[in-house]
């Protein structure tokens, strides 16, 4: 989750929105708070794009796709990445259960290795699972991700010696409402997590602790403003929202060296930040 990023998958909004009419048809039905606007998102999106290429990473695009909606600019989700290759997901919301498929097909044209795939009832989204280190896979347990998924994922993993732990999250505002395992801790380094602790399971907040991380916790007022939602490019250099004045001067201090992303059109109506907006491929 924290080594050097070098390449990375996206999606603009040119190929997720699409146009104005299909952000009509579809954010409300999708649990945007407000219809985002394509051409200031667009703009939003070329920010990231830009911290992106100062940093090094190299950039791969999904293409449009008529299987997915406005929100496939959220790329963390379908799939999930190991060493030996890309595992496809199931998605908990139904509304985007034809991503995993049109990420599939594009990691094919990368010449990316599928691992393994959910089937059946198994869900689980890339949101609700975290490396805690290369061995240790945590997953947390909910409305997006269920026991199936996670233990479809224990047997695809066991064979690379990978352990799956899993946390259950609370209802928070119910189905309805997306609660990812990130939306509430990201990794920083092999030792620092920000965190908002009111909804840290107890027995990942102790495993935290004997693990050795130390623990930046983001204000009350910056829960709602993503302020949890924190893309490590490499360790210590990472991608905060806009709107995080607190959270983002607590990383500093915790020698962070901070980028910060306008996200009113790409994440705050959508409920994504910076990590849902990437799927890392290859960290060093």
């Amino acid at each position: 989750m924290v080594g050097r990023l070098t390449r990375v998958v996206v999606k603009r909004p040119a190929e997720a929105f699409i146009s104005a009419e299909k952000i009509e048809r579809e954010w409300r039905q999708l649990g945007f708070t407000a219809a985002p606007d394509l051409e200031r998102a667009s703009q939003e999106f070329s920010r990231l794009e830009e911290i992106l290429r100062q940093e090094g990473v190299e950039i791969l695009y999904l293409p449009a796709d008529e299987r997915t909606t406005l929100d496939s600019i959220y790329t963390h989700d379908p799939v999930l990445i190991t060493d030996a290759g890309a595992i496809i997901l199931q998605m908990g919301k139904r509304d985007r259960a034809g991503e995993p498929a049109a990420f599939e097909d594009a990691l094919k044209s990368w010449s990316v290795p599928v691992l393994g795939r959910l089937r059946g009832k198994a869900t689980a989204e890339g949101g609700d699972l975290l490396w805690l280190d290369e061995k240790t896979l945590i997953a947390g347990r909910g409305f997006r991700t269920n026991q199936e998924g996670i233990e479809q994922l224990q047997a695809i993993l066991r064979p690379l010696g990978v352990q799956v732990m899993a946390y259950d999250l609370p209802y928070w505002n119910g189905p309805g409402e997306v609660l990812h395992l990130m939306s509430f801790i990201s990794l920083l380094d092999t030792d620092l997590a920000v965190v908002y602790k009111r909804l840290l399971p107890v027995a990942f907040y102790w495993l935290l602790l004997e693990s050795g991380f130390q623990l930046v916790e983001i204000p009350e007022e910056e829960f709602p403003t993503q302020g949890c939602n924190v893309l490590a490019i490499s360790p210590r250099r990472v991608v905060i929202l806009e709107g995080n004045p607190i959270t983002a001067e607590r990383l500093l201090k915790a020698g962070c060296f901070v980028h910060e992303l306008p996200g009113q059109e790409i994440a705050f109506k959508g409920s994504g930040g910076p990590t849902c907006l990437t799927r890392p491929l290859i960290r060093l």
